[in-house]
């Protein structure tokens, strides 16, 4: 087993038995960080019946990117170089998106791709200042996927979007990638660090402590030495969002999705970014997604997988920094 994830389940277990005090798991901050909800100290916004997370950067008054961080249930933390563009000019957004990283949880049953559209209109609507003030999307894997849905479902709301290897901007090319890039062999080690607490540690459908810091050890197998997406390693994140995942699994499998129909309405120039080293993405599926749209470019970051922004940022600031200043 994997020398981190092993040290990981020991310390969990002398938690959970631990002579001096029964710790419960369900308790907030005893397997992962508190939310805003347990937690009013983190800075948040109340919208739409949920209290999200959030951080900004920069001016208020200047042009606004919200970056739209990848799962879905990861949380925007490897996302944060981005805040950089802040000095640049820009007023830089960032929220975990609601049931995700230290926002909010809620029942599964309550998640729909338009609540997660509405929750970004009112995310924007929150911050912006004057109606003339430009909106730009960053949106890295699902956040790239949830930034096309917005654009599909409001093309005359976004003055531009960057698209950092979308998963797939409808349910064919969402299975398409995800054959490519997560299968797990049964007889690795990652999928045994992926399968080993299941034995000691379960968790109910709203036992959201329990259940995030089960996902946040299987995800240990994504970054593992040779795999398809070019992972460098682990990147920082504050705590991953399980039921919320579950719900767009389900989602994706029973109900499918296109957010390609309207695409072509949005005329403006939008810029893809994907790694060289993702053997599972590539300039091929690049051309795939950008051919919904039509005004578009496409940038190889070299030496680097999915995890670009987080990786290569000094990479990818330049080019998304030339990208925006061409539209601002």
């Amino acid at each position: 087993m994997n020398t981190k994830i092993l040290s990981i389940v020991i310390l969990t277990c002398l938690l959970i038995m631990s002579c001096d005090k029964e710790l419960d798991i369900n308790e907030p901050g005893n397997l992962v960080p508190k939310t805003v909800v347990e937690d009013p100290n983190l800075p948040s916004i109340s919208i739409n019946e949920t209290l999200l997370h959030v951080e900004t950067y920069g001016n208020p008054d200047n042009s606004i990117v919200v970056f739209l961080h990848g799962g879905p249930g990861a949380d925007y933390q490897n996302g944060l170089h981005v805040k950089q563009l802040a000095d640049n000019g820009y007023f830089v957004l960032f929220y975990d998106q609601r049931g995700t990283g230290l926002s909010q949880r809620h029942d599964k049953e309550s998640y729909s791709i338009q609540l997660y559209l509405d929750d970004l209109s009112s995310v924007i609507e929150h911050y912006r200042t004057s109606p003339n003030q430009k909106i730009f999307l960053f949106g890295h894997s699902w956040g790239a996927m949830l930034a096309a849905a917005y654009i599909n479902s409001y093309p005359d709301s976004i003055d531009g979007a960057i698209f950092a290897e979308a998963g797939g901007f409808n349910k064919q090319l969402l299975d398409e990638y995800g054959e490519a890039s997560r299968k797990l062999n049964l007889f690795s080690e990652a999928t045994n660090d992926v399968m080993y607490f299941d034995q000691f540690l379960t968790g109910k459908q709203n036992e959201h402590e329990i259940l995030d810091y089960k996902l946040s050890l299987a995800s240990s197998f994504s970054y593992t030495n040779g795999n398809d997406e070019g992972i460098e390693g682990p990147s920082p994140f504050w705590r991953n969002g399980a039921v919320v995942l579950q719900a767009f699994m389900d989602i994706a499998e029973n109900e499918g999705f296109d957010f390609t129909t309207n695409l072509n309405q949005f005329q403006t120039n939008v810029l893809f970014i994907y790694g060289e080293n993702n053997k599972s993405y590539g300039l091929g599926f690049a051309q795939k997604e950008a051919a919904f749209f039509p005004n578009s470019e496409i940038v190889q970051i070299d030496d680097t997988g999915h995890e670009m922004i987080y990786f290569k940022w000094n990479a990818v600031h330049p080019i998304v920094l030339n990208y925006l200043n061409s539209l601002n």
